[in-house]
């Protein structure tokens, strides 16, 4: 039985834009940052104080892996998945915070990017921003919090 999702990947153009950007802009903390000998690059952050969950910031580049029914990601792959990227055809998730307003004035003020400011949703409070790639997320305060 599986017990709980360990990682997630959130594709990116540039993983040490990425890095300043998860690290400085939204306040995560590096879990790993290592290099393979064939290039790969394996970086993780995860939000602070949920180090069980390691998003991997997943560079989008020619696949250096193939095999067990995984096909090698192509050049004309990378062009199209960026393309798609700047669209912003990908929203990422959902990160849940005590205070939306509070945290959305900080953000804004480290220079990250809202696409809407925080509103009341029958969920709760959310305001919706995207990192530097494209890639959206949604910010809520639950209305149980």
């Amino acid at each position: 039985m599986i017990q709980r999702m360990s990682h997630s990947a959130i594709f990116v153009l540039d993983q040490d834009v990425a890095k300043d950007f998860y690290v400085n802009k939204l306040g995560f903390e590096v879990s790993m940052d290592e290099s393979m000998p064939n290039g790969f690059r394996w970086l993780t952050v995860n939000p602070k104080g949920q180090p069980d969950l390691q998003i991997i910031l997943m560079k989008v580049a020619p696949s250096p892996f193939e095999g067990a029914g995984v096909q090698k990601i192509q050049p004309q792959d990378v062009e199209t998945i960026r393309e798609l990227m700047k669209k912003g055809a990908f929203g990422a998730g959902v990160f849940q915070t005590a205070d939306c307003r509070k945290t959305y004035e900080e953000m804004k003020a480290k220079g990250v990017e809202f696409l809407s400011p925080p509103k009341e949703q029958f969920y709760g409070i959310e305001a919706v921003f995207r990192d530097p790639f494209g890639n959206w997320f949604s910010m809520t305060q639950p209305k149980n919090m």
